[in-house]
């Protein structure tokens, strides 16, 4: 399941870095333009789900690298880390029939980030919480957990790229 979220959350970060390409700015949009590289350190998973917090942070590195707007380094060499923790992986019952046998259900992950400038130990936001969330129903072919899990995870790599590399 690593390999097709990864797989799936760069497919996305593809396609949004081709739609994105039809007015090239010299502008990156970021406050501080001394600041162009990253580091993202694995997230804490503090969930039952295997390996959701290597998932997230390789896509979340993916999603930067795409962009292009910062360079993905090591500690060492960033300007700015990120880091932070999975706090929440959970399923929850959306649709019920009159048998009250549940027919939806809704993934959903939370994860608490910190993003640092190295040099000076500013920092530029801090726990600050993300969101995602994504709705399968049983017996569809076209819905699963799995795609529901990858549907919520997507919601947060693009709201922490809008901040990482926007809005600060």
């Amino acid at each position: 399941m690593t390999k097709l979220l990864t797989g799936l959350l760069l497919t996305l970060a593809l396609l949004s870095g081709v739609v994105g390409c039809g007015v090239y700015s010299a502008n990156s949009g970021r406050v501080d333009e001394s600041i162009q590289r990253i580091a993202v350190e694995y997230f804490e998973n503090l969930t039952a789900e295997p390996d959701l917090g290597v998932d997230l942070s390789d896509a979340i590195t993916s999603a930067i690298q795409l962009d292009n707007t910062l360079k993905v380094v090591e500690e060492g060499d960033a300007d700015i880390i990120l880091n932070g923790r999975v706090m929440r992986y959970a399923l929850k019952e959306l649709a019920a029939r009159q048998d009250l046998t549940v027919t939806e259900y809704q993934v959903q992950i939370a994860v608490v980030l910190t993003l640092n400038v190295r040099a000076s130990g500013e920092t530029l936001f801090d726990k600050k919480r993300f969101t995602g969330t994504g709705n399968y129903v049983l017996n569809d072919d076209l819905t699963s957990e799995d795609t529901a899990r990858i549907e919520a995870a997507e919601e947060i790599v693009r709201d922490i790229l809008a901040l990482v590399v926007e809005d600060w």
